[in-house]
């Protein structure tokens, strides 16, 4: 009897599969979860095949800014202005303003067969009437309230001055804004300046735009980034949510000047060579129903989730339903409206974790990847990520996205043709995590150096992080930035460079060996929240009734770091000398990081990343004279960043001068090593010196 030939198992090139799987070819440990990478990638082009009719993803799904709110057009071949609000429960919408001394009654709307409500205003009768500027509202009549609101698609929104009333503005100025500089095309890798225009000034009081272009731009440039980040540029009716608790989507905040303020900031950001990321708040929406979306047309499920699952329980805020096809056209077409008219290069995307799983994340520990493909995964979010990843870069080859996500979604940072959610960067939000908690639990003589390692190299191979030791979550009041941390009421009387210290000697010193850790290990991008370069002395706090509406805390003191006689110079101008790493070696975009020497007991790290040798002495007290460390090349080394330095508040003790002459001295698989002083609480950078 013959027994039946067994056949190999079929081996499949995950890189060539188009369902979604290939994401496998590059994490093995996602092969089990196939079928479920199937399903998400198809829940995605189900989405996407529903734009087909109507042109796309470039079509209709992603121009809702030039239908919907007020835009200029012709009706019977008469020009004007269309008015077009989605209101679908609604029973009558009307149009209010001064043009028609807000007369509920004069001015109503009609409706179509998809809760489309519209009004043209032709310019032979409103011509003068309702011009660039008038300010409007919609009274919307539902079956049980009615109420003015604030067009959904509002591009200008003002508080009325002495009230806490918001007013729409017809926005259409007689000249578009004269754009003169391009985008910069960055060859480097991201280094970031995160910004918040209003507390950028040093008065007690808020900045506006037109301050940060002259005053903040022109330092940011000089520091080496090349990038900036803004934070609370969409309307937002409480200043202290932080910009988070937006109100109007497509409206410049007004607090901080005019729509063409913003894009004079962006587009002189542009002539210095820095790129433009926008802080975009698509995960959740303020609850405020006079000033934003909420209950619109009268139903709590109009732009979001009806009941409880529509509540945001930790942020006090409203959940969008990303399954419907006019909150994708809103959304989407806010992504392109954004880098269209304002020229963005790109965005931070908020909250990512709270949008792609029901439970938004709280009370979860993401141990493994279970979590990733779970029923506590929402798909309609995943797939409204992807989309809105999708518009970004087909509308801007080059924009520039960012997750703020901390459950580590697999694929987050992958191109959706994979099957990933398309961004370019997800932040590494463990490692701040991890310094303020080993700050505020461990005194430096107990760090773990491997420990340290493996913090900032622990993220997902193949997708791109940016790392940071702090942003404005680890300044905001109840907790410390990272220096107020390591100083803390010293900061206020030992500051200045001739008043001995022994806090601030170790603070000045653990400040600038946490960043060159930080921006040497953690990704292929760097993030600093402004102030924190020079160790802003005073956390964020924004006006609230706890602090007596106080602006104190809400302002960045840049004087201290102007000051020659006060240690936070030496600070900032270690900043600069950090990121010039990375403009003159490529070295946030160089994959090559290495483990050259780790010594617990005598506080000792080196490694490489690229070129460049890291070399860290952490104990406190001891300074090594004639240290051996392995190095790659068998060539010379000299000095590029020592963080001992004088000119960065150090005490001076190695010699920048010095040529590191390498010596056929094997050591921990290296066969050649160079001999180096390293002080107590001290970091150098070494790189092969030129023949």
């Amino acid at each position: 009897m013959k027994t039946a030939a067994k056949t190999a198992p079929k081996v499949i090139d995950w890189s060539k599969q188009t369902d979604g799987t290939a994401l496998i070819a590059g994490d093995a440990w996602l092969e089990p979860y196939a079928e479920q990478l199937r399903k998400r990638f198809a829940c995605y082009q189900k989405a996407r095949k529903t734009f087909d009719p109507h042109g796309g993803l470039m079509g209709q799904i992603s121009q809702g800014h030039h239908y919907f709110g007020f835009t200029r057009g012709e009706l019977w071949n008469k020009p004007g202005v269309w008015y077009r609000e989605w209101a679908p429960s609604a029973v009558q919408l009307r149009l209010i303003g001064d043009f028609n001394n807000w007369d509920r009654m004069a001015t109503p709307m009609v409706r179509d067969t998809f809760g489309v409500w519209s009004i043209f205003l032709d310019d032979e009768k409103y011509k003068d009437k309702f011009t660039h500027g008038s300010k409007v509202k919609v009274h919307v009549v539902a079956e049980s309230t009615q109420m003015d609101r604030i067009p959904a698609y509002i591009r200008r929104v003002e508080q009325q001055h002495g009230t806490n009333e918001f007013v729409g503005v017809y926005w259409n100025p007689d000249q578009p804004f004269a754009w003169k500089h391009s985008a910069p095309k960055l060859s480097r890798g991201l280094r970031i300046y995160e910004s918040h225009v209003g507390m950028a000034v040093e008065q007690g009081r808020v900045g506006s735009y037109a301050e940060f272009t002259k005053d903040v731009l022109p330092r940011v440039k000089s520091l080496g980034y090349n990038a900036i980040q803004l934070m609370a540029v969409m309307e937002h009716p409480y200043y202290g949510s932080f910009g988070y608790h937006v109100s109007n989507f497509y409206a410049v905040s007004s607090r901080f000047g005019t729509p063409d303020e913003l894009k004079q900031l962006i587009d002189a950001a542009h002539g210095l060579g820095l790129a433009v990321i926008m802080d975009i708040i698509h995960s959740h929406a303020v609850k405020n129903t006079h000033e934003g979306l909420n209950q619109f047309d009268g139903t709590d499920y109009q732009y979001f989730h009806a009941g409880p699952r529509g509540q945001h329980v930790a942020w006090d805020s409203l959940c969008f339903d990303y399954s419907k096809y006019e909150v994708q056209r809103f959304l989407l077409s806010n992504v392109r409206y954004w880098l269209e008219e304002y020229r963005f290069d790109g965005f931070r995307f908020d909250g990512v974790t709270s949008m792609i799983y029901r439970n938004h994340g709280l009370g979860t520990d993401f141990n493994g990847y279970d979590d990733y493909f779970s029923d506590n995964v929402d798909p309609d979010a995943v797939t409204y990520l992807m989309l809105a990843n999708e518009v970004a870069h087909t509308v801007k080859s080059d924009a520039i996205t960012i997750s703020e996500d901390v459950s580590g979604m697999a694929g987050m940072a992958r191109p959706v043709s994979e099957g990933g959610l398309g961004f370019d960067y997800r932040l590494a939000m463990g490692v701040p995590d991890y310094w303020i908690k080993t700050l505020k639990e461990k005194k430096d003589e107990d760090w773990d150096l491997s420990n340290i390692w493996h913090t900032l190299l622990n993220r997902r191979r193949g997708e791109k992080h940016v790392g940071y030791v702090e942003s404005h979550d680890q300044s905001l009041v109840g907790d410390k930035s990272i220096a107020f941390w390591l100083m803390d009421k010293e900061m206020y009387t030992h500051m200045s460079a001739d008043r001995p210290s022994v806090i601030i000697d170790r603070g000045v010193a653990l400040h600038k060996i946490i960043r060159l850790l930080t921006f040497s290990l953690s990704g292929e991008g760097y993030l600093n929240f402004m102030g924190n370069e020079f160790g802003h002395p005073e956390w964020v706090d924004f006006p609230r009734e706890g602090n007596n509406y106080s602006y104190h805390y809400a302002r960045r003191q840049w004087s201290l770091a102007d000051d020659n006689l006060l240690r936070y110079k030496g600070l900032n101008d270690f900043d600069r000398a950090m990121q010039t790493l990375d403009e003159q070696w490529n070295l946030l975009n160089d994959p090559l990081i290495e483990q050259l020497a780790c010594h617990q007991d005598t506080k000792q790290l080196v490694y490489r990343r690229g070129p460049l040798v890291f070399a860290f002495n952490l104990h406190a007290s001891e300074s090594y004279t004639g240290l051996r460390i392995p190095v790659p090349d068998q060539s010379d080394y000299e000095l590029v960043l020592d963080t001992d330095a004088n000119s960065f508040g150090g005490q001076g003790r190695i010699d920048p001068a010095t040529k590191y002459v390498w010596q056929k001295e094997p050591m921990y698989g290296r066969q050649q090593s160079v001999q180096i002083y390293l002080p107590a609480r001290c970091a150098v950078v070494l790189v092969p010196a030129s023949k």
